[in-house]
């Protein structure tokens, strides 16, 4: 069956972020490119005003099945939906996120202010989000590849490295000097990654 792959930027919320990878994948996969309303400069909507609506939102392009690619923020999200609705997800790939665990503990540097330097219209709820899924990630039966760059000060690799433990079925790959936007600026050395997990 061709797969249906969902694509969940992180909190830059453009969902442009991973139309470089998905060029690079084959024309026959189904790929739809989800944005988060109000992150980033993406324009505000009503309906999302916290984590819980992004979450409604991205699984309302949730197909059965579907192969959920996500990035920083978008992974917390892509767990949560693999939480609900592990039955209408076949694979995960979770690049450079918190993952619901403690980032901080694990060495990673706050980017709260950086952020809101940068988007400074960007939706509160954002900056405020503290959301620890450390106890349910072993009920999370679905492949996983974990995708991390060993030059990311925000989610560093060992963060990706206690995901693996935590993870029932993942597997990680680092990317040698890749940063917090590697998935998007090097999608090339990471597509075979990509391919080669769809085919587990």
């Amino acid at each position: 069956m061709t797969p249906h792959l969902l694509f969940l930027p992180g909190a830059s919320g453009a969902a442009s972020f991973w139309h470089p990878l998905g060029a690079l994948l084959p024309a026959s996969w189904r790929k739809t490119y989800l944005n988060w309303p109000g992150l980033g400069h993406e324009p505000h909507e009503p309906v999302i005003q916290k984590l819980d609506d992004a979450v409604a939102h991205a699984a309302s392009g949730l197909e059965e099945p579907s192969v959920v690619v996500a990035q920083s923020m978008g992974g917390l999200v892509a767990v949560r939906l693999a939480l609900a609705h592990p039955e209408r997800i076949s694979h995960l790939v979770l690049v450079a996120t918190s993952g619901g665990i403690d980032v901080t503990s694990l060495g990673g540097s706050d980017w709260r202010s950086a952020y809101r330097a940068e988007y400074p219209r960007a939706a509160d709820w954002i900056l405020s989000e503290r959301t620890d899924l450390t106890a349910e990630l072993h009920q999370i039966s679905i492949p996983t590849l974990l995708l991390w760059g060993d030059a990311d000060p925000i989610s560093p690799v060992g963060v990706g490295r206690r995901l693996e433990q935590l993870l029932p079925r993942a597997r990680m790959r680092v990317l040698a000097g890749g940063d917090h936007m590697f998935a998007r600026d090097r999608a090339a050395e990471i597509v075979a990654w990509v391919t080669a997990h769809l085919h587990t």
